[in-house]
């Protein structure tokens, strides 16, 4: 349990640098494309990473490498439809719908896995989704004929997001795989894929900008390294439920993010909005069991016996 509320804590850390991404993904944006942007994203990230880890990256299994392959195009998926999906949409929307990652999450584990899952998780979906909605739907959810292809690349965003979870949380906790290698092969596998589809649809270019440099940096190192290699470690000591959850608290670092560097105010149902999502963040760390079981021992009351009363 100490492990799991561990790894559950760093999660939160990916969840705030992911909080981050929006911000620097639309500066970035500006200087590239969104194929060329995810190109960057994880080429870098991997070069990066197998260059400081690059003793633990040797002779990869072949089932590490099939995961590798399997995940990265996923997340391919997952990262080409977000950053064209916010194209196509309103901000209102790109934010919502990919946060539905928590509902397909328990669906897509029961499904693929027969995973049960927990008691309380309809309580902790229910709460994440309305407090998503509060927090992201500043003008309502609407969906149009002008809207409809960004709409579905978000939705798609998404299901590609619990899936690769389900997938990636399936691989580990079967020790099919070295968590710490899959990590960081599925990196080269998005990056791989993103730069091919740049020299189709793109014209590939060097940022010219410090500032192009720096944001892209910073998705390479914190938003993607950081948050893909660490994903499969901790679910070897965490569940794919918790990690949806935890991971859907992006948009409540965002918002805060907003605030902070873009001037952007929160309105009051937002404000309620991130309440909940961080309230339901709780009640999945809560072991309820185990409470109803201390709390009966501590008010259990024994009636004292003739043998024992004090005279």
């Amino acid at each position: 349990m100490e492990k799991q509320l561990k790894y559950d804590l760093l999660l939160l850390v990916v969840a705030l640098g992911w909080g981050f991404s929006f911000y620097f993904i639309d500066i970035s944006l500006k200087y590239m494309g969104p194929f060329t942007l995810n190109a960057y994203r994880f080429i870098l990230a991997f070069l990066i990473i197998g260059a400081i880890f690059f003793k633990r990256l040797g002779k990869p299994s072949k089932s590490t490498i099939m995961h590798s392959c399997l995940i990265g195009s996923v997340f391919f998926v997952m990262y080409a439809s977000s950053n064209i999906g916010i194209m196509f949409t309103s901000l209102s929307n790109a934010s919502f719908l990919p946060g539905l990652s928590v509902v397909f999450t328990p669906f897509l584990s029961a499904m693929i896995y027969k995973k049960k899952p927990e008691n309380k998780l309809l309580l902790v979906v229910l709460l994440s989704v309305v407090g998503l909605a509060f927090l992201t739907l500043t003008d309502g959810l609407v969906i149009n004929f002008h809207h409809i292809l960004g709409d579905l690349l978000c939705i798609l965003t998404g299901f590609a997001n619990g899936l690769a979870i389900v997938l990636t949380g399936g691989a580990v906790v079967k020790k099919e795989v070295d968590s710490f290698q899959l990590g960081v092969y599925q990196l080269l596998v998005t990056g791989t894929l993103s730069l091919i589809l740049t020299f189709i649809f793109e014209e590939p270019s060097v940022p010219a900008v410090p500032e192009a440099w720096f944001t892209v940096l910073f998705l390479a190192l914190f938003c993607t390294g950081l948050a893909l290699v660490l994903q499969p470690i901790a679910l070897q000591y965490t569940t794919d439920d918790h990690v949806a959850v935890i991971l859907a608290l992006e948009p409540v670092f965002a918002g805060f993010v907003a605030y902070i560097f873009a001037g952007e105010v929160l309105t009051k149902i937002a404000y309620i909005g991130a309440i909940m999502m961080i309230s339901s963040t709780f009640i999945m760390e809560i072991n309820f069991s185990k409470l109803r079981v201390s709390l009966f021992n501590k008010n259990e009351y024994k009636k004292p016996t003739r043998g024992n009363r004090e005279n």
